[in-house]
């Protein structure tokens, strides 16, 4: 397998060793990233960004690459994430296939790939890992931390493990911990992969690739990114135009299953699955309460952060609501001033790529008075 590489990204050397939370280390690693706009002269105008699971780090077009990115309508000049005000970073989480280091990355030990002789991957590695980039280009503080999903844990670990480094923070359909039902549902999501006989222990190549495994990760992934409501709005009960074949009787009849088998032939061979096991994994081992004896609210009070707003989807049910109100409780309850917006969009967890014209306002005058 190889890793998949934006045109634009450039990429910072780890310390080595780089010590990961649950032991091992990794040495020669890298993390990818992309900026926009100019670091002023005092290097007091910078926002992080880090992102879900499986974005790189070209969030949107530059110089470099004028290709759109992954939250174009987000990000660039008069946008909402305004880069001719502030300069701009994303980076691709470390454990990644798209430029940063991860299990699809060849071990400079051996000359072979990674697979599953990837250190364990915390989501503590990759704020540790996003830290040394940002200090490594001589940033101090950062006068805004984003995070989006995934990258909303990982954000709240970088705070808890650098404090003061973050003046600001915005929280997106993040959570201080996993719950039980996005456990599950990952679970069930490595379960696929693991059980496609050509995932073969990770060993697995381009001949003999665990495409089955990965196609049912993704439709399993795709049906808790979106809501029940945005499924019935697209698709109601909508049939394809074929009828169904004596030699598939079960096979696809409705629109929804053409569009899920269609997203999911897209994703598969652009995602490395060992790195996919090891992201997703990551994520359900995070708990921001293990640093106050498993008390979330604690650790939450603990972190030093000026002003943060926490947003989430009203129809999320895989970093549900209360998540969000809870990183926003816990945040006021230690003296930061923290604001919690609700937003009425019918898109799930994906409403903060694509519902722009909800979440895009409430960035842009979180950022304007900063």
């Amino acid at each position: 397998m190889t890793e998949f590489i934006p045109p634009a990204t450039r990429f910072f050397a780890l310390p080595t060793p780089f010590a990961m939370k649950r032991g091992g280390a990794l040495h020669g690693a890298r993390l990818a990233y992309e900026t926009w706009g100019e670091l002023n002269a005092h290097a007091d105008n910078a926002i992080l960004i880090l992102t879900g699971l499986s974005p790189s780090a070209h969030a949107a077009a530059n110089a470099d690459d004028p290709s759109d990115g992954w939250w174009q309508a987000m990000l660039g000049p008069g946008k909402p994430i305004d880069t001719n005000r502030w300069f701009v970073i994303c980076a691709n989480a470390l454990g990644s296939c798209k430029g940063s280091t991860g299990p699809a990355s060849r071990n400079p030990d051996s000359e072979e790939m990674y697979r599953l002789a990837f250190p364990e991957l915390s989501i503590e590695d990759g704020a540790s890992a996003a830290h040394a980039l940002v200090t490594g280009l001589g940033i101090k503080h950062l006068a805004c931390l984003i995070g989006n999903s995934m990258g909303g844990m990982a954000a709240l670990a970088y705070i808890h493990r650098f404090p003061n480094h973050a003046r600001n923070h915005i929280n997106i359909s993040g959570s201080a911990q996993a719950l039980p039902f996005s456990i599950a549902i990952r679970s069930l999501q490595r379960e696929a992969i693991r059980l496609d006989p050509n995932w073969n222990e990770g060993n697995y190549g381009e001949a003999n690739y665990p495409e089955n495994g990965m196609r049912m990760a993704r439709k399993l992934g795709v049906i808790t990114y979106r809501s029940a409501m945005e499924w019935h709005g697209r698709f109601g009960r909508v049939r394809l135009d074929s009828e169904a074949r004596e030699d598939d009787p079960f096979g696809m009849e409705f629109q929804v299953e053409s569009y899920l088998e269609g997203h999911a032939r897209r994703f598969v061979r652009k995602f490395d699955p060992n790195c996919y096991l090891y992201l997703s994994r990551s994520m359900d081992w995070f708990d921001l309460g293990e640093y106050a004896a498993g008390n979330v609210l604690r650790a939450l009070s603990a972190l030093h952060i000026r002003r943060a707003l926490v947003i989430g989807a009203e129809t999320d049910i895989l970093f549900p609501l209360e998540q969000q109100e809870q990183i926003a409780e816990g945040l006021v309850s230690g003296g930061s001033n923290a604001e919690f917006v609700a937003l009425p969009s019918p898109q799930g967890h994906d409403a903060f790529l694509v519902d722009i014209a909800r979440f895009g306002p409430v960035v842009a005058d979180f950022l304007a008075d900063l």
